[in-house]
């Protein structure tokens, strides 16, 4: 509707010899003063020097109206308000019960490939509270981009070699326990100077796979820690069309970097190869490529990998989500890849978001002192077996539990920008009434319950008898498709999160007003529709953030 509307006063511009001028066209605050606001008059005032109101009402003369606009006034200064039909409102209706789980979706990056890069954590580490922060937005911007018709697949890239991996092996062979073996050898390599010789001698066996029994047990602490990730995607409900590993990038990265010095790289100290970024921008650095032992660093895994990436899937887009603590090494990494790989640096785009804190503060897995990931979820999950209990709402099964739980986590993560730091509130975060995903899972149990007991008493839902006064759910669910298009556009999903909680509360305070399923209301059936209308759009939503509806709470 609002590209409909933009075509209709351009039209009338062209009518009435006014010329061409760009003009946004919006949603008032409230809607007394519309569905639709456009600022044009205000625009073409400043270039005509006329009037603003006079001019919105000349072009107001000239615009031809639809049967889906009931009226079009001026307003204020220079303002034209579009007020929406009855008629509309409800064939919006109709057309989300139609299109169902479709409703929502667009074909605006149709024929687009993109690959979505997410998680990464490193095995013989801990999965820690942030990779569930990279997770949760890596897997809502990958079905948000499908949602918009993209091909998208999902990627995880996990160091699985590197000093990381040699502070653990050498950390498990004094202590015999993969869980504190990394924080025991990072904490022995920055205490004892002989500790440090012996892993770094470790690294490079590693790397060469040279020492058959340092190997036996890398891919023990590997393989055990590759399953343990799994579990915790099973939970959060991502699946990996592609993991990519350090050990396989690194080899290639190192030939890129080699190949290209003297031209784009140069040979630093001690035999280190490096790249001079600031001589291409002077807001970067300085950052080594090939270390003074010869190996790769993560810099050069990563050209290895953006060309083993466009090898699987030829890309149009490569989406990377990191942490914002990488962003200048990033910067530094997509400036090299301009000069060797101009076409791929191109087509990548590093989306960084802020911390996962708890109220306690930061978390570090060099340390020890680390909330993982699979601990805050059962965490999460032992808080909601409470709440349940207290409120008796839903069935105590360990599916619906984590279901919850999630929501909870994936939400409070989701409601805000990509970038800011996050302090994550247990009580708010469960809660199922106010700003949270098991409030917006309670409503759309809530609108299924309606559906099931109209069907009960038999009213069958249609929309061939509205109530005179549009509702202001029906304001609403109209909108969802435009959120959805900003959210893809912008790689922003809290545009969807926001969108359904203001669509939950309306509805609910809509609820509670209004008795749906009464056969004495003529208008029953349609009050029908639209909560079955509601349902579908909030589980839609939910379903683009990664977050599942249970249908009974």
């Amino acid at each position: 509707m609002k590209e409909k509307i933009k075509k209709l006063v351009s039209e009338a511009l062209a009518e009435l010899n006014l010329g061409e001028v760009y003009f946004t066209v919006e949603h008032p605050d409230d809607s007394v003063n519309g569905d639709y606001s456009t600022n044009v008059a205000l625009v073409l005032s400043k270039k005509l020097k006329q009037n603003p109101r006079e001019v919105a009402e000349k072009i107001i003369s000239g615009i031809k109206k639809p049967p889906e606009i009931s009226a079009i006034k001026p307003a204020g200064p220079g303002f034209i308000n579009f007020h929406l039909s009855r008629k509309f409102f409800a064939d919006t209706i109709d057309e989300i019960l139609e299109k169902k789980e479709n409703y929502g979706k667009n074909k605006n990056l149709a024929g687009q490939k993109v690959i979505v890069e997410y998680t990464d954590p490193n095995p013989l580490k801990e999965f820690h509270i942030g990779h569930l922060m990279s997770n949760t937005i890596g897997e809502a911007i990958s079905r948000v981009v499908e949602a918009s018709g993209a091909e998208v697949k999902r990627a995880c890239y996990q160091g699985d070699v590197g000093m990381h991996a040699a502070k653990a092996v050498w950390g498990y062979l004094h202590e015999k326990n993969w869980k504190t073996a990394y924080a025991f050898g990072s904490k022995a390599y920055e205490k004892d100077d002989k500790v440090k010789e012996e892993v770094l001698a470790v690294n490079k066996k590693l790397y060469e796979r040279s020492d058959p029994e340092l190997n036996a047990i890398y891919d023990q602490g590997r393989k055990a820690s590759l399953e343990s990730f799994e579990e915790i995607y099973r939970k959060l409900g991502t699946s990996f069309n592609y993991y990519f590993f350090e050990s396989e990038t690194g080899k290639l990265g190192k030939e890129i970097v080699e190949e290209n010095t003297g031209s784009v790289f140069e040979n630093g100290d001690k035999g280190a190869i490096v790249f001079h970024a600031e001589k291409f921008n002077k807001k970067l650095h300085t950052r080594v490529f090939i270390n003074s032992e010869g190996l790769p660093t993560y810099e050069a895994k990563e050209l290895g990998l953006a060309k083993i990436k466009y090898g699987k899937f030829p890309y149009d887009k490569s989406i990377v989500v990191t942490g914002n603590e990488i962003n200048q090494y990033f910067q530094v990494l997509l400036e090299a890849m301009k000069r060797v790989f101009p076409e791929l640096a191109e087509k990548t785009r590093h989306i960084s978001h802020g911390m996962l804190r708890l109220p306690t503060g930061k978390m570090s897995s060099r340390t020890g002192d680390v909330i993982t990931g699979e601990s805050l979820i059962s965490l999460i999950s032992e808080k909601v077996v409470e709440k349940v209990k207290e409120t008796n709402r839903g069935e105590m099964t360990e599916e619906f539990i984590n279901q919850v739980a999630v929501a909870a986590l994936k939400y409070s993560i989701l409601k805000q920008s990509i970038g800011s730091d996050i302090i994550y509130d247990f009580d708010k975060s469960i809660s199922f009434e106010g700003d949270s995903g098991p409030y917006l899972q309670y409503s759309y149990a809530r609108a299924k319950s309606v559906a099931e007991k109209a069907e009960k008493e038999e009213i069958f839902m249609n929309v061939e008898n509205p109530p005179e006064e549009i509702s202001a759910p029906e304001r609403l669910l109209y909108i969802f498709p435009e959120i959805v298009e900003r959210s893809a556009r912008e790689f922003q999903p809290h545009h969807i999160a926001n969108y359904l909680i203001e669509l939950a509360r309306a509805f609910n305070a809509y609820y509670g007003n209004n008795r749906i399923a009464d056969k004495n209301d003529e208008s029953s059936p349609y009050k029908v529709a639209l909560a079955s209308a509601f349902a579908i759009v909030i589980k839609n939503g939910l379903r683009f953030l990664g977050i599942q509806a249970p249908e009974k709470m």
